[in-house]
């Protein structure tokens, strides 16, 4: 289904208004359910997979409010703060706009210093200290060569890359969940318009596997590991 420009600005602006109900009640409740510090580590594949899955779906039907609200969600999924949350959600969506109007490698650098930016923002969630510059520009890299059509392979070693400077763990180590991840990618890209709920579920079930495996390399690497 295709849309006017009317009709996305309503539409973003219909999200946008979603996003900060869902921000204010998150606030509302946040001094009686937040005490823990963020921690990327302590995500439930089944969650992620789930979660994963609906932005996808709400990325490519346009759906911005479910797409700008599974990113709330996904945050705070892993003790993000509403506010920590809300920036972090706003710099991965810019940063999407950004690639996605852009029609060179050179346009798409536009989004690199928005990415880098998110990269900062989680990183207190992180287990380890990382350049956020290099793990921009390695999700950038990815985002390009999938739109390139790029082989799974090609693409899937810079979400290992990116993956093993935010949870510290050895790229090897999660290749074939990141391989896994970017197959999910290549499955949804194939079936294009004439995508159905049983490949979603599919994509869902790709997804569960790529971040089971990635939550075994994670919990054993820092299984002594503690967010105080």
């Amino acid at each position: 289904m295709r849309y006017t420009k009317l009709q996305a600005k309503a539409k973003l602006g219909l999200a946008l208004r979603g996003v900060f109900a869902l921000s204010n009640t998150e606030m509302a409740m946040a001094p009686f359910t937040r005490s823990e510090k963020p921690d990327l580590t302590a995500f439930d594949p089944h969650v992620m997979a789930n979660l994963e899955t609906s932005m996808w779906k709400g990325y490519y039907s346009h759906n911005y409010l479910t797409l700008l609200a599974d990113l709330i969600r996904s945050s705070i999924h892993v003790r993000f703060s509403p506010i920590s949350t809300i920036r972090i959600s706003i710099y991965a969506a810019v940063a999407a706009v950004i690639f996605k109007k852009s029609k060179s490698r050179e346009e798409a650098q536009k989004a690199l210093p928005i990415l880098t930016k998110y990269f900062e923002s989680i990183m207190p969630g992180s287990p380890v200290g990382y350049s956020a510059n290099v793990a921009a520009k390695a999700e950038l890299e990815w985002w390009q060569a999938r739109r390139e059509h790029a082989h799974p392979r090609e693409y899937g070693r810079y979400i290992a890359q990116v993956t093993s400077l935010i949870y510290g763990v050895d790229a090897d180590l999660i290749a074939q969940a990141c391989l896994t991840r970017a197959e999910a990618m290549a499955y949804r890209d194939s079936k294009g318009r004439n995508i159905e709920s049983d490949d979603w579920k599919k994509i869902e079930e790709m997804l569960l596997s790529a971040y089971s495996d990635l939550k075994r390399v994670v919990a054993n690497r820092w299984k002594d590991y503690h967010v105080v």
